[in-house]
């Protein structure tokens, strides 16, 4: 019985053993699972004081809100700073709207910044500031001091204030936003929705992201909770430094979700320094008009993957044009950066010295040669406005592509401002085919086709009769919107 009941004894004794040194290796395991996360306390305190809440004022009247479809107020989110004295504002209008001698109001609007030298100037979104009358910043010792607007920036976005004070202010640290890794830990400060010095965090989802309307800004993407009112905040890096500004938000329904885009501070300190030492920002121009290339058109131009930035057309009396670049060419490097795909091309060149001899590597006709190139300065708009008519003559049906086409008559040439050597075939009517699989569409004016420019119907029909089965080839049209390349595959007989 005793040998029996101290085996026993020794079976509990280890159990217990074994509890204890799970629950050990179980804490273990979590501690070092919390050492592996970011602690963020350190950098807030830290960082916190050169974060500022920017709010503005602007004249407006009663009239200038009905602007809001059906006169239907925004929805504000509940427990917004401001929201409910906006609502009663709407509510008011909406009771007087057949009133036609209202008086004006002040329009507000919240944002972010921060303090980048101790003698007070602040970086802010432009579009936080954009036709203010008053700008007001709020420190973090909750004093407030009316700003000067020393210049701002519509293309990046970029505005820099100057606040007066005897004191000497907190400053941020500036980093390099050319050294933040995908995957890294990044924390933003702002006032979302005016609840001040607000702190999140994050990491970098993605680089030199392109957005619409946004040619020359390659922005950061995170997931760190942007709202407004966190526009023109800082992002930080885990050492604390300031990598970027914080600027726009992919939403569907006006808040977070999941999708925020900064600035990067490199940018953001260039067009500073511009700003402070002439009042406005010059960037680089090439003069062309640019295109991504997909897998279709890689194939069509020789390429072994989609890569660089096609060349849709190249404006007239501009540096490109100078430098011999070609429409179809294919810009693969640019002042020794690689171009990986049309979105890369305008940041680079907006950055890029003016005046100065470049060399930019491109792809023609399958085979890779190097031009140099001058550039001038961006004006203040570049765009190309083409336009054209539905007129049609002489319209010929091409069954292997699916199309009626015509000639490009000299009214429809006046129409489309095309240049006296441009020449061409428009497109009548698309049906299921080739074309059709192409993009091709109503309205088109066919300029080239697997590299050879179209002069005419005849000529254009010989062009398409000879093209290869089962092979894409690069097909060049016009559209209102400007010149762009087609990918464009005959298919094999079965």
């Amino acid at each position: 019985m005793e040998l029996s009941g101290s085996m026993a004894m020794r079976d509990v004794t280890k159990r217990w053993v074994a509890v204890v040194l799970l629950l050990i290796c179980c804490v273990a395991a979590y501690a070092a699972d919390a050492r592996s996360l970011p602690d963020f306390t350190e950098l807030v305190e830290e960082s916190y004081a050169s974060v500022v809440n920017i709010s503005t004022t602007q004249k407006l009247s009663h009239r200038s809100a009905r602007g809001f479809p059906h006169h239907t107020p925004p929805k504000f989110p509940e427990g917004m700073p401001f929201g409910e004295r906006f609502r009663r504002f709407f509510d008011d209008h909406d009771k007087e709207e057949g009133d036609d001698f209202l008086d004006d109001y002040d329009g507000q609007s919240l944002g972010s910044g921060f303090i980048v030298s101790k003698d007070g100037y602040i970086l802010t979104n432009n579009h936080v500031i954009s036709e203010a009358d008053e700008i007001i910043v709020r420190l973090s010792d909750r004093r407030e001091l009316k700003a000067e607007l020393i210049g701002a920036d519509k293309r990046s976005d970029v505005a820099l204030l100057k606040v007066e004070t005897e004191d000497d202010l907190p400053t941020v640290r500036i980093g390099d936003s050319n050294k933040l890794k995908v995957g890294e830990w990044v924390l933003a400060i702002g006032s979302p929705f005016g609840f001040d010095h607000s702190v999140t965090a994050g990491i970098v989802s993605a680089k030199g992201r392109s957005l619409p309307n946004e040619n020359y800004v390659p922005f950061i993407q995170t997931d760190v909770a942007i709202n407004p009112g966190n526009s023109g905040g800082p992002l930080f890096n885990l050492d604390g430094e300031v990598v970027g500004i914080n600027a726009q938000i992919y939403s569907r329904t006006g808040g977070f979700m999941g999708l925020s885009f900064t600035i990067p501070i490199n940018m953001a300190m260039n067009v500073v320094d511009q700003l402070k030492g002439k009042g406005y920002v010059s960037r680089g121009w090439l003069g062309v008009i640019i295109q991504d290339v997909t897998r279709e058109l890689a194939e069509s131009f020789g390429l072994d993957k989609p890569m660089g930035a096609l060349i849709a057309r190249v404006l007239p009396d501009s540096p490109a044009e100078k430098a011999g670049i070609e429409v179809g060419d294919i810009i693969i490097e640019f002042d020794g950066q690689q171009v990986v795909n049309s979105a890369a091309l305008p940041p680079i060149v907006g950055s890029s010295s003016i005046g100065g001899e470049l060399k930019v590597r491109v792809m023609r006709q399958g085979k890779m040669m190097s031009l140099k190139v001058q550039l001038g300065e961006l004006p203040g708009d570049d765009d190309v406005a083409i336009t054209h008519n539905g007129e049609s003559s002489q319209r010929v049906s091409i069954k292997s592509l699916g199309i009626v086409a015509s000639e490009l008559t000299s009214k429809r040439r006046e129409k489309l401002e095309l240049n006296d050597g441009d020449q061409g075939v428009f497109i009548e009517h698309v049906k299921n085919g080739p074309a059709r699989k192409a993009g091709l569409r109503k309205g088109d004016v066919v300029e080239m086709i697997n590299r050879v420019k179209i002069k005419n119907i005849k000529q254009f029909k010989e062009v398409v009769s000879k093209l290869p089965a089962g092979k894409s080839v690069p097909v060049r049209i016009l559209r209102p919107t400007g010149p762009i390349f087609l990918a464009l595959r005959i298919p094999e007989d079965d």
